[in-house]
């Protein structure tokens, strides 16, 4: 099982360079990044977990340009959206960002894609929160045939284009592996893709096989998130398949990540590459 970090890379914390080569010194596997284009004033969508919004959630730099900067001082470290908000972006620009990371990093990118929270946010891009799990199905359909079709065309109810040319294309094939962050929904959206699955770790490791059983026996990747520090739920995930398991480090100052991060390599240091 790998294992990998996620965390809000911000103006106010380590640099995402910084982190990334501190990853790499640590034998991290990957790095996750979320994304968050603005926060609306009206704060009407509850914060994920109840409670006020964290302050990174405000702060959050544009996963891909920051994600840019890592690949550029790191050699293995996996770069990863965990998760990107797919609704709320062109599916061409964002195809061509992604396919231009994946060839710059030698195809070291990993796609987390999920279907947001914020209603007020979404909004603001222009996109219904009722039809957005519609939308996302369709945007995952077209970019997988920008990314691998040389003539490349998709014709649906939010998603239109005629037969196009778009390049790069990325470097890992037949595209970036692509994992759908969420519980139930986003483990029936992966299994009608036939594409990974991202969810929230449990606390408890007994609960692990009911966690998994969502996928309905589909042999399907599965990267776990926000995993707590606990070797029987690390070991327990590693027991169960788990591709990836990764850890959340909040948003610090570099030598409070850097301790941050010992301790979780410390309880994970044999699953470390």
């Amino acid at each position: 099982m790998k294992i990998g970090i996620t965390t809000f890379v911000t103006d106010e914390g380590i640099s995402g360079p910084k982190l990334g080569v501190a990853l790499e010194e640590r034998r991290f596997e990957s790095l996750f990044l979320p994304e968050h284009s603005h926060i609306p004033a009206s704060r009407k969508s509850p914060a994920p977990g109840g409670g006020e919004l964290a302050r990174e959630y405000y702060r959050a730099l544009d996963p891909f340009v920051t994600l840019g900067a890592v690949a550029a001082v790191t050699d293995q470290l996996i770069l990863g959206t965990g998760v990107t908000l797919l609704i709320q972006r062109d599916v061409i620009h964002t195809a061509k960002e992604i396919a231009t990371l994946d060839r710059i990093s030698h195809g070291r990118f990993v796609f987390g894609v999920g279907a947001g929270w914020n209603r007020e946010e979404m909004a603001d891009h222009g996109t219904d929160p009722r039809t957005r799990g519609a939308l996302l199905d369709e945007q995952l359909e077209a970019i997988r045939a920008i990314w691998t079709d040389d003539l490349a065309e998709y014709h649906g109810r939010f998603i239109d284009f005629d037969p196009m040319y778009a390049w790069p294309k990325p470097v890992q094939t037949p595209h970036p592996p692509i994992f759908i962050g969420g519980a139930e929904a986003a483990a029936e959206r992966a299994i009608r893709h036939g594409l990974g699955w991202l969810p929230a770790a449990v606390a408890d490791p007994a609960e692990i096989p009911d966690q998994l059983a969502r996928l309905g026996g589909n042999d399907l990747p599965v990267t776990v998130a926000f995993a707590p520090i606990d070797p029987t739920v690390v070991d327990g995930y590693a027991e169960a398949g788990v591709q990836r398991l990764v850890f959340s480090v909040p948003t610090l100052p570099e030598h409070e990540t850097l301790r941050a991060l010992d301790e979780i390599a410390e309880v994970a240091d044999r699953y470390l590459i």
